[in-house]
């Protein structure tokens, strides 16, 4: 895969078109689009000093790769470029509040305007609305981007703000989160004793990871539960292969897909040439608790499993208008009888791919449980050094036109998994799939 520098995330965590893709107008308007997306962000990023600056006194007390001697003080900044061009909104506001804050706030000697300016940069993005509209600063672009390559220090859950609530998507393949119990849908409560209410994405990201060996307290409430409880989880490294393949004794391929991260795309075409080979008599692809990533690897997965020039998923964007992304060639697998597994943490690109499997193809069949329903794109966009802002730039709907955001994917079989289930080393949705294929043999 290759990354360009305005990466579309259908998620979190989480591209743009394959470059396989020659330069065709198409491409060539989409890279046109993107330039007048930067040319805005920097605009949003100068505007943002006139959003809220709560959300960085809430900060700690040195600014993100700064240590204690580098702090500035509001009294001593020069800002640049601070006109604004929009004659609705009195933006001497913002100034009023700034030194309203230098010179009144109690601890204003401990006030850091480099929190302040990212902060304020948060609370313009916060007050979209959107979860996944956000600002990354130094340290959280150095998550993202670790997240994207599947090595980072923490307990391997991806997250995301669900009914206003931190709420866990899925926990990664044998990661600390997966071995302490942790379950889709577990909705965080509290971090190490700190509430969660109001609590940004980023900064909840942020207060979970850490060095591996220590320990995070999560105070969780579980669908089916009375109460909430307190799961410790002991961080490690995570290191996440994100496809593993098996063959059953039957002649069934089992491909486990985890996430849509940097590797995954070449991970799963290596997979894909050896399921080839083999020729097997069905395949189980396995996008449980995969909580999505990049779309260009969506893309380019689905180009192997079904035929060339088929819609993978529309982007709709605020003018309503769609633009289709197309398979781009190379299915092998689009005459192999499949099962598709998904569930409360399938999302995101996960469902972009079990969508365009069941309405491209006529021999595909989804178990298990609805998915998480993440139906927005974001883009990546470069605001200055080390820094970026995720934007979220359009809706996404399936080939035959269907929207699923809050709303999931329903599968065609639903079949769940109990405590007892999962405690007895039972699978009961794998073992529907393995039934479904033998049957259609």
């Amino acid at each position: 895969m290759t990354n360009e520098s305005t990466p579309k995330v259908p998620e979190a965590i989480s591209p743009v078109v394959s470059s396989e893709v020659g330069p065709d107008p198409e491409t060539l308007e989409r890279k046109n689009r993107r330039l007048v997306r930067r040319v805005l962000a920097v605009f949003f990023l100068c505007a943002a000093l006139f959003g809220s600056y709560q959300f960085g006194r809430e900060q700690g007390k040195t600014a993100p790769g700064q240590v204690a001697s580098s702090v500035i003080s509001p009294g001593s900044v020069m800002f640049s470029n601070t006109q604004s061009q929009d004659k609705t909104i009195d933006f001497s506001l913002f100034w009023k509040v700034w030194n309203i804050l230098k010179d009144k706030y109690v601890d204003r000697n401990k006030l850091d305007a480099t929190k302040l300016f990212y902060g304020a940069i948060k609370g313009m993005l916060a007050a979209t609305g959107d979860p996944y509209t956000t600002f990354f600063d130094p340290e959280e672009q150095k998550s993202f981007n670790e997240d994207m390559t599947g090595k980072f220090e923490g307990i391997g859950a991806e997250m995301g703000i669900r009914d206003d609530v931190l709420t866990i998507i899925a926990p990664l393949d044998g990661t600390p989160s997966e071995q302490a119990g942790l379950r889709p849908n577990d909705k965080i409560l509290k971090i190490d004793g700190l509430k969660t209410t109001n609590m940004s994405l980023e900064d909840a990201v942020g207060k979970i990871r850490g060095p591996k060996g220590t320990n995070v307290v999560l105070n969780i409430f579980r669908s089916g539960e009375d109460t909430a409880r307190d799961v410790t989880v002991v961080r490690d490294v995570i290191n996440v292969k994100s496809v593993k393949l098996d063959f059953r004794n039957d002649g069934i391929a089992v491909l486990r897909v985890s996430r849509f991260g940097d590797s995954t795309q070449q991970d799963f075409a290596d997979a894909v040439a050896i399921i080839t080979k083999k020729n097997p008599s069905g395949l189980i692809l396995d996008l449980r608790s995969n909580p999505g990533g990049l779309l260009d690897a969506a893309v380019s997965m689905a180009s192997l499993m079904i035929p060339s020039n088929q819609t993978v998923v529309w982007e709709e964007d605020a003018q309503g208008t769609r633009k289709a992304e197309k398979t781009i060639g190379g299915d092998v697998l689009s005459g192999v009888p499949t099962v598709v597994l998904i569930d409360e943490g399938s999302a995101s690109a996960s469902e972009i791919l079990s969508g365009a499997l069941r309405e491209d193809r006529g021999n595909v069949t989804l178990v298990g449980k609805k998915s998480f329903g993440k139906g927005s794109v974001q883009e990546l966009v470069p605001v200055g050094k080390d820094m970026s802002v995720k934007v979220t730039i359009a809706h996404w709907l399936t080939p035959n036109g269907n929207q699923i955001n809050d709303k999931g994917i329903s599968p065609d079989t639903e079949v769940g998994i109990t405590i007892d289930d999962i405690k007895a080393g039972r699978d009961p949705q794998k073992d529907k799939a393995v039934e479904i294929l033998q049957k259609n043999k």
